[in-house]
């Protein structure tokens, strides 16, 4: 099963797959801020998770912005806070406005309801890297590396 989280500047959208990595469903929003990372990683425990991946936000033609640094400087602290638990960068590109174009056609308001599309675009990142990964036969994304400034410790306190 895998986690991918959609970290976003209030709120980060969590979805989880199925145990055979077929499918992906929204599963809840952390509030972000102080203990986020705590409550991450108790959901990859109860999960019993192989992996997070965390999308990545780049513009149309790739290029990566504040945003994208900000990404990858969350995903750095989850992966010291999870270790040895894997954590993955996945292009996130499209994610929101998919997870919105999808709740408009069931008929929800998302605009009412920008939790559900939080965790909606969660799972539209995780149905984009799982499908890569049967495509390719390769893991999506790119490895994020524990580097030395976190050590074994948890990572950045939030």
């Amino acid at each position: 099963m895998r986690l991918a989280v959609d970290p976003g500047s209030v709120r980060i959208g969590v979805a989880r797959s199925d145990p055979g990595g077929v499918l992906a469903t929204p599963l809840t929003v952390v509030r972000r801020g102080k203990g986020d990372l705590d409550a991450l990683a108790s959901l990859a425990t109860a999960e019993e998770a192989m992996e997070i991946l965390v999308g990545l936000p780049r513009s149309l033609s790739g290029r990566e912005g504040q945003a994208a640094v900000t990404a990858r400087q969350f995903a750095a602290d989850l992966a010291a806070r999870v270790a040895p638990l894997p954590v993955r960068l996945v292009d996130e590109r499209f994610t929101t406005s998919t997870a919105h174009e999808s709740l408009r056609a069931s008929g929800h308001d998302s605009r009412a309801r920008r939790q559900t599309v939080d965790a909606a675009a969660a799972a539209v990142l995780l149905e984009a890297a799982l499908e890569a990964e049967r495509r390719t036969g390769h893991a999506p994304g790119q490895l994020v590396a524990v580097g030395p400034e976190h050590g074994t410790q948890a990572g950045t306190p939030r």
